[in-house]
């Protein structure tokens, strides 16, 4: 039961369930729900509702329609290189898994064919995959691969690194890429892959990688908003002199 005192209940309440979901639950964990917790703590709904929506508003705890109130999982931040998905989630911890959703050979998009350096003739492996850490989904990809350079590629196991993959196989080790990142909010499709409401904010990165000066994929990837950031140097060079190539997102 919470005290009468000058504080009011629902900051009391507020305060015990920021204790919980910072020593007491792991990332992701659903919290009680509504009913349990007025129950447990001699308050109303009401209440509750207040004290989980504050919460709810520092980015605290987050609600999923239809299934309740959970803490929310640390953002994965990353710095702008070529890197491999597989690799960055190790480095930092965690478990990375891939799902992959469908592999085909296919004409491309004509830009894609462009990009590529491919004629319109001419068909390109397409890989459309679901990347995950520590069970959770963080991001939706669909590449565009250069056939030519890359046969066989959908007989390969596609369930890990990629790039691990491409160097090991086919010695195509991916150098440079050109890289734009955008912000928008996740179609229906995107949003039920990543377990977010539709319209939820997500990251977009599209990039152009090349070994050896040659063009090998062109990749699309979809980012969840709430678990993943950017971070990035900016050195301030008037004069244009100065290396800025930021390179890169996680495959």
């Amino acid at each position: 039961m919470l005290g009468d005192g000058p504080t009011p209940k629902h900051a009391q309440l507020r305060e015990i369930l920021r204790d919980i979901a910072c020593n007491e639950l792991l990332p992701g964990s659903p919290v009680p729900s509504e009913r349990e917790l007025a129950q447990r703590y001699g308050v109303s709904r009401l209440t509750v509702r207040e004290a989980v929506g504050q919460l709810v508003a520092e980015g605290l705890l987050r609600r999923v329609r239809g299934k309740g109130t959970f803490t929310t999982r640390p953002r994965v931040d990353a710095q702008l290189h070529l890197a491999s998905f597989t690799e960055e989630m190790r480095r930092r911890g965690m478990r990375p898994e891939t799902v992959l959703l469908q592999a085909t050979e296919q004409a491309p998009p004509p830009e894609v064919a462009t990009s590529l350096g491919l004629r319109r003739d001419q068909r390109a492996h397409h890989l459309h995959r679901l990347r995950k850490a520590d069970g959770a989904p963080m991001a939706v990809e669909r590449g565009w691969y250069h056939a030519g350079l890359l046969p066989g590629l959908l007989r390969q196991d596609l369930s890990d690194s990629l790039y691990t993959l491409l160097a090991r196989v086919y010695d195509v080790h991916l150098e440079r890429g050109t890289q734009t990142v955008l912000a928008e909010g996740a179609d229906a499709a995107t949003a039920a892959l990543l377990d977010v409401r539709p319209g939820s904010p997500v990251l977009v990165f599209h990039r152009v990688s090349t070994a050896r000066g040659r063009p090998v994929e062109d990749m699309t990837s979809w980012y969840r908003g709430d678990l993943y950031q950017v971070t990035m140097q900016l050195d301030r060079n008037p004069d244009g002199s100065g290396d800025h190539r930021h390179t890169g997102g996680n495959r």
